[in-house]
């Protein structure tokens, strides 16, 4: 029967929660909250295109992001970016409980969209 005393003869110390251990949450968690993020913020996009990623370096709770994202033509391709960046904040602070001073986007392609109608393809 335990008489509330450490092995060693100590009374038992409380600890307080913040102080009881670690939680370390990996860069490739925050990637891929990061690729999710801006994959809602892109919205729909061709079939062929591919959906957004993300590398992430995280530094004392502080995410710094590079996103890559497909986006469809002719677009606001500022506008998008800024878009995927304030989400990619905003979702990143959210679930994962970092700062994210910095998001880089980078375009790696843009996909002709089709006006309604036009004939796709080679004509003769």
């Amino acid at each position: 029967m335990s008489t509330g005393a450490g092995e060693l003869g100590r009374p038992l110390t409380v600890v307080p929660p913040r102080e009881r251990g670690a939680t370390r949450i990996a860069d490739r968690v925050v990637a891929k909250v990061a690729s999710q993020a801006a994959h809602e913020a892109v919205g729909t996009l061709p079939l062929d295109a591919g959906r957004p990623s993300a590398t992430v370096v995280v530094h004392h709770e502080v995410a710094h992001v590079r996103v890559h994202i497909e986006l469809d033509y002719p677009c606001d391709v500022g506008a998008r970016c800024r878009q995927v960046r304030r989400q990619v904040v905003e979702r990143v602070g959210d679930l994962v409980g970092m700062q994210v001073p910095e998001v880089v986007v980078q375009v790696e392609r843009l996909h002709l969209v089709a006006p309604p109608g036009a004939v796709q393809g080679r004509t003769r």
